[in-house]
């Protein structure tokens, strides 16, 4: 069995002999060895000046530098020559000699190195890549390049100084001058086994080296095991990085080694420690009579979600009124059990969220609250946060109340039940639930109304079919299908989206400090793209370029045509992404001024800071801090990038185990769409498993394709062929790339 496992490793998931020279590039590669001691010295002088900022003379230099005096003439001789460039300034004195500084505070600038596994890289100079496009300089109008003998020793994520050159045509450069803080001292990666020294190769292939491990370094770990490796020295020469092992995941073929590689990669916190559990099993399982709760125990609440949830965190009850409808929806108090300065406070708020993969869940609270004392299980007295709201017949919001309550959920229902009693009216079941159906029927009629009232105002209703993968009892992918949305899944989410809005605007009318949902308006540059690729596609777009109505009047023109499913993909692209923050500048997507998360706070932690900050307005009390961070700007930034975190390992996660299962089926046809074109070939989105892959331009068999880059498409030299995004074609699933998550087709 062991040699049967080897094999594999050896053979599909790790590099082949000439993949791993390339791999085993560290800081002092073949490449960056071109660096003359020259160029090096340099730096170092460039560096310090940045440094310093004042004018420094030869002798502070030399001193700063460690250099002896042997090498002073190297040094007067380079001064001068980077004075003679202007790259650097020098001014003398008659007393004291000459100085040196920068020529430009602009010179040298502070970013985020991000590196191509092809060995190149950019310099990120503002918090996100591409995040320099509304420079008013055209040649920062994209993040600089970064040439391989140019990163020098730094690192994918490394934060580092870095010299820009502009070019008289085309895109800045830039060249790393040195490495201020290292982002990743601990990898994941897969262990190679050597006699004495063996080889960690990183998950991540932005990482262009391996990690050089000792035997009695390696903490037992054997041959393809996926482990965790501390690098405790980043090498300068031509040695790799070396490290030790702190942990040992096993097989990588297991899909829950795959999920803990996820986790460790994403740098998840994943385990609770020991205080936080001990506060959490401090709470009896009943909870005690509180005063001041509205008890609403009464008020036929009901919980849908899907077949498989565990924590039900919303609970929701409708009645009819003379003028519209009334709408409870209440919300698990978690504040109630989770207190600020606590552990469990402090250990929630470091994961930011509840991350779900496929195949198991990374709680942002313990089992015991999330799954028991906070869920909203039917037929159990629970502590709720509610909101209480008057719609009129129109959808009109007519007035709201809020306030701590004990409800009891009457029926756990899913999103398939809701279904089959208001669509498919299936008779067991409309005499099972005979007590609700009444008020589900309301539900729909509110929910309805609610739905167009805001599609209306000009909120976007995007149409993504996403991914769903079924896992067997065996803990293998046994399919990959279109997640089921149904008339349910709409209703709840009018019904959330509507208590959001209502807290939002509460909190804002009062001037009351919080952290709202925000969504800015799209890039200009992204939206005329979009428009010029639109045009390429045949479509007439309506005037009003860039506003909410105008995005969804272009989802309508393409609905339920073959074009639908790329132009919605397309369009999503230019949004920017949403975000926590005090500021409230509306929410973009919605068309709603005011807007945050209330509804989910087992899951997501802004949603317990706007509990917390609603009650302390309510209840016109002052103290305690809604949140860890000192402010609520922090706050915001923080738990937007935890949430960023959580949805790049949910997407990696799901690539893993669509991977998995499109191995084995190599050989088989598939329908898919051209959901992209470049010079390099065709990317395929597979209709039927949403799956993702690639058909190289030179396999494309019967003409000469090439790249007409002004309309995204491929035109055969002899036949005039074209392949273009929206097309529908047949592929063939050629070779699956495990490890690098890359799926190869062939026109069938």
């Amino acid at each position: 069995m062991r040699r049967k496992q080897k094999s594999f490793h050896q053979d599909k998931y790790h590099k082949t002999s000439a993949a791993r020279k390339k791999f085993h590039r560290s800081a002092g590669s073949a490449k960056i060895q071109k660096i003359s001691p020259a160029k090096l010295l340099e730096q170092e002088i460039l560096a310090y000046l940045y440094q310093e900022k004042d004018p420094r003379s030869m002798s502070h230099i030399m001193g700063a530098l460690s250099l002896a005096k042997a090498d002073r003439k190297i040094l007067t001789n380079l001064l001068a020559d980077m004075c003679r460039q202007n790259i650097i300034s020098c001014s003398k004195s008659r007393k004291a000699g000459e100085f040196y500084t920068l020529l430009k505070e602009d010179v040298l600038v502070e970013g985020v190195v991000e590196v191509h596994p092809r060995g190149f890289g950019f310099a990120i100079l503002g918090d996100k890549p591409g995040s320099l496009a509304q420079k008013a300089d055209k040649s920062l109008r994209q993040d600089p390049f970064i040439a391989p003998d140019n990163l020098g020793s730094a690192h994918q994520g490394d934060r580092a100084l870095f010299r820009l050159i502009p070019k008289k045509r085309g895109r800045t450069e830039a060249i790393v001058i040195k490495v201020i803080q290292r982002a990743a001292t601990v990898l994941v990666g897969t262990y190679e086994a050597g006699r004495q020294t063996s080889l960690v190769i990183p998950e991540d292939e932005r990482f262009l080296f391996s990690v050089l491990v000792h035997r009695k370094d390696s903490s037992g770990a054997r041959n393809g095991d996926a482990v965790v490796v501390e690098v405790t020295d980043f090498k300068t020469g031509k040695r790799n990085p070396s490290g030790r092992i702190i942990e040992v995941l096993g097989d990588p073929l297991d899909i829950e080694v795959q999920a803990e590689i996820v986790i460790r990669k994403h740098k998840l916190p994943h385990k609770f420690s020991d205080k936080a559990l001990q506060e959490a099993d401090m709470y009896a399982d009943t909870m005690p009579e509180e005063k001041g709760r509205l008890d609403l125990r009464p008020i036929p609440h009901v919980t849908i979600d899907g077949e498989t949830a565990r924590d039900f965190d919303d609970a929701v009850a409708v009645e009819k009124t003379p003028k519209g409808w009334r709408l409870y929806v209440s919300i698990a108090d978690v504040s109630y059990y989770v207190k600020p300065g606590s552990a469990l406070d402090g250990e929630a708020y470091e994961r930011g969220t509840s991350v779900y993969f496929p195949n198991r869940v990374i709680p942002m609270l313990p089992e015991r609250l999330s799954n028991n004392l906070c869920s909203l299980v039917p037929n159990e007295p629970r502590p709720a946060f509610t909101a209480i709201i008057e719609f009129d017949r129109q959808g009109k919001r007519l007035a709201q109340k809020f306030s701590k309550s004990i409800i009891t959920s009457h029926h756990r229902l899913t999103y398939t039940i809701v279904k089959q009693l208001l669509v498919d009216k299936d008779n067991a079941l409309v005499n099972k639930y005979s007590d609700i159906l009444a008020q589900l029927q309301e539900m729909a009629l509110l929910a309805a109304v609610l739905e167009k009232k805001r599609l209306d105002r000009g909120s976007i209703g995007f149409s993504i079919p996403e991914a769903q993968v079924l896992i067997d009892a065996e803990h293998q992918v046994s399919d990959v299908i279109r997640a089921e949305r149904n008339m349910a899944h709409k209703l709840i989410e009018e019904f959330m989206l509507a208590a959001n809005e209502a807290v939002a605007f509460k909190l804002a009318s009062e001037d009351f400090p919080t952290l709202y949902r925000i969504h800015e308006s799209p890039d200009d540059v992204k939206v005329k793209e979009f428009t010029a690729f639109a045009r390429t596609l045949g479509l007439h777009l309506p005037a009003d370029v860039g506003s909410p109505k105008w995005f969804g009047k272009v989802l309508t023109l393409v609905a339920g045509s073959p074009k639908e499913y790329i132009v919605n993909n397309i369009l999503l692209r230019t949004m920017q992404r949403a975000r926590y923050s005090p500021e409230n500048v509306g929410h973009f997507g919605l068309a709603a001024a005011y807007y945050t998360h209330f509804t989910s706070p087992i899951r997501r932690y802004p949603d317990l800071i706007v509990h917390r900050t609603l009650f302390t307005l309510l209840s016109k009390k002052k103290g305690g801090s809604a949140s860890p961070a000192p402010d609520l700007q922090q706050a915001g930034d923080f738990l937007s990038d935890r949430e960023r975190a959580a949805v790049g390992a949910d997407r990696e996660m799901t690539e893993r185990l669509q991977v998995r299962f499109m191995a084995e089926k190599i050989g088989e046809s598939f329908e898919g769409i051209v959901s992209g074109v470049t010079a390099f070939g065709l990317f395929i989105e597979l209709l039927d498993h949403f799956v993702s892959g690639a058909i190289e331009i030179a396999k494309l068999k019967g003409d000469f394709y090439h790249f007409d880059d002004k309309n995204y498409r491929l035109i055969g030299t002899r036949t005039n062929k074209i392949f273009q995004v929206g097309d529908i074609i047949r592929v063939k699933v050629e070779s699956v790339d495990k490890r690098r998550r890359r799926i190869n087709f062939v026109l069938e």
